[in-house]
């Protein structure tokens, strides 16, 4: 074995056999077919790796999201969370997303008009979502009318085509907050507001959400800054559970309207989206700051679980966590104090002096004080994972995107390990029964 070889690869002594195999190292990973040579005969199928969750597995490249969760660092096409978070909006970071790129003035100029004039959607979308029960979850409404609108746009299927993509990608993110709203407005029993393409991207989605009489809805800038903060926020996080879920469904060249409506429906799981409801939940379980210390044995001991700390990714402190907490003063400014602030202010004060949660790395996470904002918005927790995707739709898009034009991406087809009987002689019911 050359220096080269020595250092570029992982060699292998399968100890069944006895036989040693070098396997190339790239950007720190294997490729799992290499390990598909390793077997005992040639009878035999070749070694597979075991990995429920994708724990330990990449499953493509990408250009889009580069997280490094040990130093807390969260990046969009290189450009760090924080400086977006401050400097930017969220339609100039759905085109970074998904162009790789800052616009130019004119191409954003271009952008917001495009994004501006599809946020109508077809009348027969309007009739489709009032089909629905009046007591119908939000996530579920929002989940079948963006798989809905692959009808209505069939020219989709034609995924090869760039202009065509971009058209699709355009009219999504136009529409969602116009499909979010109505979700809202309908579990209210409310009338369905149409856009108001006077506003801007997130005060037209405040105006389809909250206005009833007046002939214009104008939301406190401050609101409206901070509910762009959180769709930034929550527009891409790498290979998440929705994410997958989209580039998976995408794998067998699907519409992309199909492929998001994955990404809805696994969002829509408590173990994905609704964590910040669950933070909310432990607030008003807690009560007042008095009770923390109490609560805080109790998590120690296992009789209580500490929500919205620690993070599958993130051995830090979650960098979205910062900045929101910052927007979570804004908003309290324009809505007036809640007093699960206090509790989570204190509780965060606590747990991260405590050496109990220091050691084991459990630092605040973006669900932590999300809810807090959603609430004082007066959302209904229900809502909570409606936002989320209204602010995730530019991630799954340019990561479906990618996927796209990726050669290396073959359709998703993960192996698995047979558990159950085999051979098995059939006897026909005639005989079983009698």
């Amino acid at each position: 074995m050359t220096d080269v070889a020595a250092k570029d690869s992982l060699t292998v002594t399968d100890n069944r056999t006895g036989q040693t195999y070098d396997i190339a190292i790239t950007d720190n990973t294997i490729a799992a077919k290499d390990l598909g040579q390793i077997r005992l005969d040639d009878e035999q199928p070749g070694l597979a790796t075991y990995d429920p969750g994708f724990v330990n597995t990449a499953s493509c490249r990408s250009s889009v999201t580069y997280i490094d969760g040990d130093k807390g660092i969260l990046e969009y096409r290189g450009y760090p969370i924080e400086q977006l978070a401050e400097k930017s909006n969220f339609l100039e970071v759905a085109y970074l997303l998904i162009h790789g790129e800052l616009p130019t003035k004119e191409q954003y100029d271009a952008w917001v008009h495009e994004i501006t004039y599809h946020t109508f959607v077809h009348e027969n979308v309007k009739t489709f979502m009032q089909g629905f029960r009046y007591d119908a979850h939000p996530m579920g409404m929002l989940m079948a009318s963006v798989g809905a609108l692959s009808t209505f746009y069939p020219d989709a299927r034609n995924i090869s085509d760039a202009d065509n993509r971009h058209m699709q990608i355009v009219r999504m993110i136009a529409k969602m907050p116009t499909l979010g709203a109505w979700s809202f407005r309908h579990a209210q029993g409310k009338p369905y507001v149409y856009p108001d393409n006077d506003l801007g991207y997130t005060a037209n989605f405040l105006s389809m959400l909250f206005k009833m009489s007046e002939s214009k809805f104008e939301a406190d800038e401050r609101l409206v800054k901070a509910l762009d903060v959180l769709f930034i926020l929550h527009a891409d996080h790498e290979q998440n559970c929705s994410t997958n879920a989209v580039r998976s469904v995408g794998s067998s060249q699907v519409d992309p309207y199909s492929a998001v409506s994955a990404g809805v429906g696994a969002l829509y799981g408590p173990l994905h989206g609704g964590a910040n409801e669950a933070v909310l939940r432990m607030l008003k379980r807690i009560g007042s700051k008095e009770n923390i210390p109490a609560f805080i044995d109790g998590v120690k001991d296992g009789n209580e679980r500490l929500m919205g700390f620690g993070h599958r990714v993130y051995k830090n402190y979650d960098p979205r966590a910062k900045i929101i907490k910052k927007s979570a003063e804004d908003v309290f400014e324009v809505t007036g104090t809640n007093p699960l602030l206090d509790i989570a202010l204190e509780l965060e004060k606590i747990a991260l002096e405590d050496e109990y949660f220091v050691k084991r790395k459990l630092y605040p996470n973006v669900d932590f004080y999300s809810g807090l904002i959603y609430e004082a918005f007066q959302f209904p927790p229900e809502m909570f994972t409606v936002l989320f995707a209204i602010g995730r739709t530019p991630g799954w898009l340019a990561q479906w995107s990618e996927l796209v034009q990726d050669k290396d991406q073959k359709i998703a087809r993960p192996k698995q390990i047979y558990t159950g009987d085999r051979e098995l002689t059939f006897t026909a019911a005639s005989e079983r029964w009698s």
